[in-house]
Protein backbone atom coordinates (compact mmCIF):
# COMPACT_ATOMS: atom_id res chain seq x y z
CA UNK A 1 0.00 0.00 0.00
CA UNK A 2 2.89 2.20 1.18
CA UNK A 3 4.76 1.42 -2.12
CA UNK A 4 1.12 2.93 -3.72
CA UNK A 5 1.24 5.80 -2.51
CA UNK A 6 4.81 6.60 -2.77
CA UNK A 7 5.00 7.56 -6.28
CA UNK A 8 1.62 8.77 -5.91
CA UNK A 9 2.38 11.72 -3.93
CA UNK A 10 5.82 12.08 -5.71
CA UNK A 11 3.71 12.45 -9.06
CA UNK A 12 1.51 15.58 -7.40
CA UNK A 13 4.87 17.22 -6.01
CA UNK A 14 5.59 17.17 -9.23
CA UNK A 15 2.84 18.35 -10.98
CA UNK A 16 2.58 21.35 -8.27
CA UNK A 17 6.32 21.88 -9.00
CA UNK A 18 5.64 22.23 -12.87
CA UNK A 19 2.08 24.31 -11.81
CA UNK A 20 4.50 26.63 -9.65
CA UNK A 21 6.61 27.59 -12.25
CA UNK A 22 4.31 28.10 -14.90
CA UNK A 23 2.44 30.45 -12.66
CA UNK A 24 2.12 34.00 -14.01
CA UNK A 25 4.74 36.06 -12.31
CA UNK A 26 3.13 39.31 -11.00
CA UNK A 27 4.58 42.64 -12.05
CA UNK A 28 5.77 43.14 -8.42
CA UNK A 29 7.44 39.65 -7.95
CA UNK A 30 9.34 40.58 -10.99
CA UNK A 31 10.50 43.67 -9.65
CA UNK A 32 11.70 42.20 -6.68
CA UNK A 33 13.29 39.49 -8.06
CA UNK A 34 14.61 42.01 -11.04
CA UNK A 35 16.25 43.63 -7.72
CA UNK A 36 17.63 40.39 -6.16
CA UNK A 37 19.55 39.40 -9.23
CA UNK A 38 20.44 42.91 -9.67
CA UNK A 39 22.14 42.67 -5.93
CA UNK A 40 23.41 39.30 -7.04
CA UNK A 41 25.49 41.17 -9.95
CA UNK A 42 26.55 43.71 -7.26
CA UNK A 43 28.29 41.22 -4.84
CA UNK A 44 29.84 39.77 -7.78
CA UNK A 45 30.95 43.25 -9.06
CA UNK A 46 32.40 43.99 -5.18
CA UNK A 47 34.21 40.40 -5.38
CA UNK A 48 35.97 41.53 -8.84
CA UNK A 49 37.22 44.81 -9.06
CA UNK A 50 38.47 44.46 -12.17
CA UNK A 51 35.62 44.42 -13.87
CA UNK A 52 35.81 48.28 -12.50
CA UNK A 53 38.83 48.65 -14.40
CA UNK A 54 37.21 50.24 -17.68
CA UNK A 55 35.23 52.29 -15.92
CA UNK A 56 37.73 54.14 -13.67
CA UNK A 57 40.28 54.39 -15.90
CA UNK A 58 39.00 54.70 -19.35
CA UNK A 59 37.51 58.01 -18.63
CA UNK A 60 40.58 59.31 -17.66
CA UNK A 61 42.95 58.34 -20.26
CA UNK A 62 40.95 58.97 -22.82
CA UNK A 63 40.23 62.58 -21.72
CA UNK A 64 43.48 63.34 -21.40
CA UNK A 65 44.59 62.09 -24.51
CA UNK A 66 42.20 63.74 -26.86
CA UNK A 67 42.46 66.52 -24.77
CA UNK A 68 46.31 66.95 -25.46
CA UNK A 69 46.27 65.38 -28.55
CA UNK A 70 43.27 67.11 -30.65
CA UNK A 71 42.96 70.18 -28.53
CA UNK A 72 45.60 72.89 -29.93
CA UNK A 73 44.37 71.24 -33.61
CA UNK A 74 40.64 71.66 -33.16
CA UNK A 75 40.07 74.13 -31.03
CA UNK A 76 43.59 76.31 -30.66
CA UNK A 77 44.16 75.56 -27.33
CA UNK A 78 42.84 72.29 -24.65
CA UNK A 79 41.21 74.77 -22.55
CA UNK A 80 38.91 75.50 -25.83
CA UNK A 81 38.40 72.32 -26.57
CA UNK A 82 36.72 70.60 -23.59
CA UNK A 83 33.73 72.14 -23.95
CA UNK A 84 33.50 70.34 -27.41
CA UNK A 85 35.18 67.32 -26.21
CA UNK A 86 34.08 66.41 -22.78
CA UNK A 87 30.30 65.84 -23.93
CA UNK A 88 31.62 63.13 -26.65
CA UNK A 89 33.99 61.76 -24.09
CA UNK A 90 31.01 60.96 -21.71
CA UNK A 91 28.83 59.43 -24.76
CA UNK A 92 32.19 57.48 -26.04
CA UNK A 93 32.65 55.86 -22.20
CA UNK A 94 28.78 55.44 -21.18
CA UNK A 95 28.53 52.91 -24.96
CA UNK A 96 31.64 51.37 -24.68
CA UNK A 97 30.19 50.30 -21.02
CA UNK A 98 27.23 49.40 -22.00
CA UNK A 99 29.12 47.05 -24.63
CA UNK A 100 30.46 44.31 -21.44
CA UNK A 101 26.66 44.00 -20.98
CA UNK A 102 25.83 41.55 -23.97
CA UNK A 103 29.55 40.02 -23.35
CA UNK A 104 29.34 38.98 -19.52
CA UNK A 105 25.69 37.78 -20.59
CA UNK A 106 27.08 34.90 -22.80
CA UNK A 107 29.82 34.30 -20.47
CA UNK A 108 27.45 33.59 -17.47
CA UNK A 109 25.08 31.21 -20.29
CA UNK A 110 28.40 29.49 -21.47
CA UNK A 111 29.29 28.77 -17.92
CA UNK A 112 25.77 27.43 -17.04
CA UNK A 113 24.90 29.93 -14.91
CA UNK A 114 21.29 30.54 -16.12
CA UNK A 115 20.61 27.12 -16.12
CA UNK A 116 19.87 27.67 -12.49
CA UNK A 117 17.50 29.92 -13.35
CA UNK A 118 15.27 27.88 -15.55
CA UNK A 119 13.75 25.71 -12.85
CA UNK A 120 12.92 28.83 -10.69
CA UNK A 121 9.24 29.83 -11.12
CA UNK A 122 10.47 33.58 -12.00
CA UNK A 123 10.09 36.10 -14.72
CA UNK A 124 12.51 35.62 -17.37
CA UNK A 125 13.18 39.01 -17.63
CA UNK A 126 14.61 39.06 -14.11
CA UNK A 127 17.63 37.35 -15.05
CA UNK A 128 18.45 39.49 -17.78
CA UNK A 129 17.24 42.93 -16.21
CA UNK A 130 19.06 42.61 -13.14
CA UNK A 131 22.49 42.60 -14.01
CA UNK A 132 21.45 45.61 -16.25
CA UNK A 133 20.07 47.30 -13.14
CA UNK A 134 23.74 46.81 -11.38
CA UNK A 135 25.27 48.20 -14.54
CA UNK A 136 23.56 51.70 -13.60
CA UNK A 137 26.31 52.26 -10.74
CA UNK A 138 29.21 51.21 -13.79
CA UNK A 139 27.65 53.92 -15.78
CA UNK A 140 27.49 56.55 -12.83
CA UNK A 141 31.10 55.98 -12.32
CA UNK A 142 32.13 56.45 -15.88
CA UNK A 143 30.22 59.52 -16.54
CA UNK A 144 30.75 61.05 -12.55
CA UNK A 145 34.63 60.84 -13.68
CA UNK A 146 34.66 62.30 -16.99
CA UNK A 147 33.36 65.24 -15.98
CA UNK A 148 35.83 65.19 -12.90
CA UNK A 149 38.52 64.50 -15.10
CA UNK A 150 37.53 67.57 -17.46
CA UNK A 151 36.89 69.81 -14.55
CA UNK A 152 40.47 68.73 -13.22
CA UNK A 153 41.92 70.24 -16.51
CA UNK A 154 39.64 73.06 -16.36
CA UNK A 155 36.49 72.41 -18.34
CA UNK A 156 33.86 74.91 -16.67
CA UNK A 157 30.36 73.80 -17.46
CA UNK A 158 28.56 76.71 -18.50
CA UNK A 159 25.00 74.57 -17.33
CA UNK A 160 26.17 74.49 -13.58
CA UNK A 161 25.58 71.54 -11.55
CA UNK A 162 22.15 71.10 -12.75
CA UNK A 163 23.17 70.75 -16.37
CA UNK A 164 25.75 68.69 -15.99
CA UNK A 165 23.81 66.28 -13.96
CA UNK A 166 20.75 66.08 -16.47
CA UNK A 167 23.80 65.13 -19.05
CA UNK A 168 25.04 62.42 -16.80
CA UNK A 169 21.21 61.18 -16.51
CA UNK A 170 20.43 61.64 -19.70
CA UNK A 171 23.88 59.68 -20.82
CA UNK A 172 22.82 56.75 -18.08
CA UNK A 173 19.66 56.28 -19.62
CA UNK A 174 20.81 56.19 -23.37
CA UNK A 175 23.67 53.71 -22.29
CA UNK A 176 21.20 51.74 -20.07
CA UNK A 177 18.31 51.35 -23.36
CA UNK A 178 20.95 50.56 -25.50
CA UNK A 179 21.97 47.87 -23.62
CA UNK A 180 19.22 45.96 -24.22
CA UNK A 181 20.61 45.67 -28.08
CA UNK A 182 23.80 43.96 -26.61
CA UNK A 183 22.27 42.00 -24.36
CA UNK A 184 20.07 40.01 -27.35
CA UNK A 185 23.21 39.84 -29.39
CA UNK A 186 24.61 38.25 -26.00
CA UNK A 187 21.85 35.91 -26.00
CA UNK A 188 22.03 35.06 -29.97
CA UNK A 189 25.88 34.90 -30.48
CA UNK A 190 27.69 31.35 -30.13
CA UNK A 191 30.66 33.24 -27.79
CA UNK A 192 31.50 36.20 -25.79
CA UNK A 193 34.05 37.00 -28.47
CA UNK A 194 31.48 36.88 -31.09
CA UNK A 195 29.35 39.37 -28.82
CA UNK A 196 32.41 41.90 -28.59
CA UNK A 197 33.44 41.85 -31.72
CA UNK A 198 30.19 42.77 -33.19
CA UNK A 199 29.63 44.98 -30.17
CA UNK A 200 32.60 46.93 -31.16
CA UNK A 201 31.78 46.73 -35.07
CA UNK A 202 28.27 48.40 -34.30
CA UNK A 203 29.52 50.77 -31.78
CA UNK A 204 33.12 52.26 -33.13
CA UNK A 205 32.39 53.57 -36.10
CA UNK A 206 29.41 55.08 -34.73
CA UNK A 207 30.89 56.48 -32.05
CA UNK A 208 34.28 57.81 -34.58
CA UNK A 209 31.77 59.27 -37.10
CA UNK A 210 29.92 61.50 -35.11
CA UNK A 211 30.26 64.82 -33.54
CA UNK A 212 31.67 63.64 -30.81
CA UNK A 213 35.33 65.43 -31.31
CA UNK A 214 35.12 67.63 -33.95
CA UNK A 215 32.53 69.71 -35.38
CA UNK A 216 30.69 68.42 -38.09
CA UNK A 217 31.67 71.56 -40.41
CA UNK A 218 34.92 70.74 -40.66
CA UNK A 219 33.74 67.51 -42.33
CA UNK A 220 33.36 66.68 -46.25
CA UNK A 221 30.01 67.01 -47.23
CA UNK A 222 29.28 63.14 -47.52
CA UNK A 223 30.36 62.14 -44.05
CA UNK A 224 28.46 65.39 -42.38
CA UNK A 225 25.26 64.21 -44.12
CA UNK A 226 26.34 60.70 -42.29
CA UNK A 227 27.36 62.32 -39.08
CA UNK A 228 23.89 64.59 -38.92
CA UNK A 229 22.11 61.43 -38.51
CA UNK A 230 23.97 59.28 -36.17
CA UNK A 231 22.01 58.06 -32.76
CA UNK A 232 25.36 59.07 -30.95
CA UNK A 233 25.84 62.56 -32.43
CA UNK A 234 22.25 63.14 -31.25
CA UNK A 235 23.17 62.20 -27.96
CA UNK A 236 26.50 64.30 -27.75
CA UNK A 237 24.62 67.49 -28.96
CA UNK A 238 21.69 66.94 -26.30
CA UNK A 239 24.73 66.09 -23.74
CA UNK A 240 26.38 69.28 -24.65
CA UNK A 241 23.28 71.59 -24.78
CA UNK A 242 22.59 70.27 -21.09
CA UNK A 243 26.14 70.92 -20.31
CA UNK A 244 26.93 73.96 -21.51
CA UNK A 245 23.78 75.97 -21.49
CA UNK A 246 21.71 73.96 -19.39
CA UNK A 247 19.31 73.70 -21.72
CA UNK A 248 16.45 70.97 -22.78
CA UNK A 249 16.23 70.91 -26.42
CA UNK A 250 14.97 69.07 -28.93
CA UNK A 251 18.19 66.90 -29.09
CA UNK A 252 17.20 65.68 -25.66
CA UNK A 253 14.17 64.72 -26.50
CA UNK A 254 15.10 63.09 -29.37
CA UNK A 255 17.40 60.96 -27.81
CA UNK A 256 15.50 59.95 -25.07
CA UNK A 257 12.48 58.64 -27.14
CA UNK A 258 15.34 56.94 -29.32
CA UNK A 259 16.36 55.13 -25.60
CA UNK A 260 12.61 54.04 -25.46
CA UNK A 261 12.02 52.90 -29.14
CA UNK A 262 15.60 50.64 -28.28
CA UNK A 263 13.71 49.69 -24.95
CA UNK A 264 10.53 48.21 -26.46
CA UNK A 265 12.34 46.52 -29.12
CA UNK A 266 14.96 44.88 -28.01
CA UNK A 267 13.75 44.10 -24.71
CA UNK A 268 11.33 41.67 -25.76
CA UNK A 269 13.80 40.21 -28.42
CA UNK A 270 15.86 39.24 -25.64
CA UNK A 271 13.46 37.58 -23.28
CA UNK A 272 12.21 35.60 -26.06
CA UNK A 273 15.48 34.73 -27.20
CA UNK A 274 16.79 34.25 -23.50
CA UNK A 275 13.60 31.22 -23.10
CA UNK A 276 14.55 29.62 -26.53
CA UNK A 277 17.69 28.92 -25.39
CA UNK A 278 16.53 27.66 -22.02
Amino acid sequence: MSTTIAPARESVRATDRVATARRRVTVGETFSQTMTLAWRALKRMRRNPEQFFDVALQPILFTAMFAYVFGGAIAGDVESYLPLMIPGILAQTVLTTCMATGTQLREDMEKGVFDRFKSLPIARIAPLAGPMVADLLRYAIAATLTFGMGIVMGYRPGGGAGGVLAAILLAIFTGWSLAWIFTWIGTIARSAQAVQGISMMILFPLTFLSNAFVPVESLPDWLAAFVRINPVSHLVTAARDLANGGLVTGEVAWTLVAGLISIVIFAPLSVRSYKRHM
